[in-house]
């Protein structure tokens, strides 16, 4: 196959269709007015694809073809095509949508699949006669959808400027806006499918992001998450810093407090010199007391082979500096069992770090060697080790007592979404967590 540029099947678009397999330039691509009687069929979220930049992405996607006259619908057998939005991050992930590609196929359903997975592994044999968009083309998506409707292979996979933010979205709760503040990231991580996908730190300006938290405001969001691949190292590619964007976001925040801002994952590496500043910014009172900071594991040796440019004692100076400056602070934290070269001694250090912090949230992977990554080509632990470490952790992360210290309390909550029973409201604290999780000490 040739090399995957703006590409797209198809010898025309006037005069009667070609057969499917041919290409053109992108520039043949013409937009025909709104049409009012296609649906698209959204896939739920992969398993374990619960990224939030990756679910921004699917808002923004369902908002263009919406305004395009397009019905977004949750019936695949109604729909007239399939729009798939993938995550690399986790195998599982890229294993569920190559079911989801199974049975659009058995449907006999047109498909687009978007995001992380074409991008980051254009030659999958998966994806061979289906249109794909890639994670910076995404505000292209009604001209994939107008060409695989027509029955035309669609490639659109080059990199370029960041999407807009004004670009019309649909969000699945209304009431939760997420904003990439960038793309990419500066890190290099042995394991992580992500960056070969998503590429080199890309930041929006604090002023676009302003303008955007001004909008969603006024349209009644109630919160606002900061999405991104490393939160804390916005800005550097323009010259700016976490902590100016911050504060700049906070000015712009509702007097009553009737719109919270939630900071999004961030690595250790490019908050340590700004800790006070992002702790001030923790202590507003429209902000969730939360950081999702991933340590991965607490062995230095395992970090120095995954290439996570930190070390245990840093990942601990960030914790514990955030638990001592922000009152009722919470920290949630990734772990990996099972990387290859993982010792015995090496998982003890890691579980001995979980059960010293007693972290309220901690998200357990078992490794997966991610193809055309440095992890893939390393001596691997044996497959059923690793499924016993994972095991293990969980049970020590199940044994805590998330409700103990607040038994008692009066808390003020923030309900902005339904549970999953559909019944029931999920709230949480001010904190950022679910009612009874504990606290970092």
């Amino acid at each position: 196959m040739e090399d995957i540029e703006d590409v797209l099947g198809a010898a025309g678009l006037s005069g009667g269709g070609a057969p499917p397999g041919l290409r053109l330039p992108l520039a043949a691509v013409a937009v025909k007015p709104k049409r009012r009687s296609s649906r698209v069929a959204q896939a739920p979220p992969q398993p374990e694809a619960g990224i939030p930049g990756t679910q921004s992405d699917s808002e923004y996607m369902s908002g263009q073809l919406s305004a395009f006259g397009y019905a977004i619908t949750e019936d695949p057998e109604g729909a007239d095509l399939w729009l798939i939005n993938t995550c690399t991050v986790k195998n599982p992930s890229q294993s569920a949508m190559t079911t989801l590609i199974s049975k659009c196929k058995n449907a006999n359903k047109p498909l687009v699949v978007a995001g992380c997975v074409p991008q980051g592994s254009q030659g999958l044999k998966e994806l061979e006669g289906i249109s794909i968009i890639g994670v910076q083309q995404i505000d292209r998506v009604v001209e994939v959808v107008e060409e695989t409707l027509k029955g035309h292979e669609v490639r659109l996979l080059s990199r370029k400027t960041l999407p807009s933010l004004d670009l019309p979205k649909v969000r699945k709760n209304k009431f939760i806006e997420i904003l990439p503040i960038n793309v990419g990231c500066l890190g290099a991580c042995t394991y992580c499918k992500t960056k070969h996908a998503r590429g080199h730190l890309g930041s929006y300006t604090i002023d676009s992001l302003v303008d955007r938290v001004k909008t969603v405001v006024s349209e009644g969001v109630r919160e606002i998450w900061l999405s991104s691949e490393d939160t804390g190292a916005y800005g550097r590619d323009i010259g700016t810093n976490l902590p100016n964007l911050l504060n700049a976001i906070v000015a712009e925040l509702p007097v009553d407090q009737s719109t919270m801002l939630r900071i999004g994952m961030t690595n250790p590496p490019f908050i340590l010199e700004h800790l006070k500043e992002i702790a001030a910014v923790l202590c507003h009172p429209c902000v969730y007391s939360f950081l999702h900071v991933p340590v991965q594991s607490g062995s230095d040796s395992v970090l120095k082979a995954m290439n996570r440019e930190y070390t245990v004692g840093e990942f601990r100076k960030v914790v514990d500096t955030l638990c001592e400056l922000v009152p009722g602070m919470q920290i949630a934290t990734d772990i990996i069992c099972g990387f290859p070269g993982e010792t015995d001694e090496d998982f003890s250090e890691t579980v001995n770090l979980v059960k010293e912090y007693q972290f309220p949230q901690v998200h357990i992977s078992q490794f997966y060697p991610r193809p055309g990554t440095p992890a893939a080509r390393m001596k691997k632990v044996p497959s059923n080790e690793v499924k016993k470490r994972s095991r293990e952790l969980t049970s020590v992360f199940e044994s805590f007592s998330p409700y103990q210290g607040m038994e008692g309390k009066v808390e003020k909550i923030w309900i902005t979404e339904i549970a999953s029973d559909g019944v029931h409201l999920a709230s949480r604290t001010y904190q950022g967590i679910h009612p009874g999780a504990g606290n970092c000490s």
